[in-house]
């Protein structure tokens, strides 16, 4: 049986237990932060995040289906978030495909100013980090890259879109190469989530 990570005896000589409940405090932050937000606006933490999501990727992932996906919550989750949005006027719903039970959703103009409103919640968090050296967050976001990669591979993760797990990236002797960009990519240009993304074929 594996020592209890929260257990801060056995943070004293286990430094991976240390960074799991430095991220479960990190989380808490985000949490906080998101809750705040959606108190003062009377919506929910995850209709705020589904606002956000719909407002900066693309219509084939904005449906039902997808958004439960992303969110690591049930279908009937999801629906009820947007039958609330709906309600509410921030969303509109696109039945322009061939099948009428499935829909895209988009953005109405009230949903475009929330999201105007609420999008900085995290920028607390990102505050903070300027305070730190660039190499150091460099590193720091060579680890949390990664990290998700692995994650998602183990089936921790549901859905990613990083350079790690896309078809058009290759790593050969360490340097990173997006063929589809045709560049080779920098530690720092690792995307964690790409519009281009296509998934690797194992």
């Amino acid at each position: 049986m594996e020592n209890n990570v929260f257990d801060p005896q056995n943070q004293e000589t286990d430094l991976s237990s240390k960074i799991v409940a430095g991220l479960e405090r990190i989380s808490e932050a985000f949490k906080v932060l998101l809750w705040e937000k959606a108190t003062a606006l009377g919506i929910s933490p995850i209709q705020i995040q589904i606002l956000i999501f719909i407002a900066y990727h693309k219509p084939a992932l904005c449906n039902v289906s997808h958004l439960a996906k992303e969110f690591n919550v049930s279908k009937p989750t999801i629906s009820d978030a947007i039958r609330s949005l709906d309600k509410k006027g921030f969303i509109e719903k696109d039945h322009s495909s061939s099948d009428n039970r499935s829909y895209t959703i988009k953005l109405s103009d009230s949903g475009v100013n929330i999201v105007s409103n609420t999008e900085n919640f995290a920028y607390p968090l990102k505050k903070q980090l300027s305070s730190i050296h660039p190499s150091d967050l460099e590193t720091l976001f060579k680890a949390l890259s990664t990290f998700i990669y692995q994650l998602n591979r183990h089936g921790i993760l549901t859905v990613q879109r990083t350079c790690y797990a896309c078809k058009f990236y290759n790593n050969n002797l360490n340097s990173h190469y997006c063929n589809l960009l045709e560049k080779e990519l920098l530690n720092s240009e690792i995307r964690i989530d790409c519009h281009e993304f296509e998934d690797k074929i194992n």
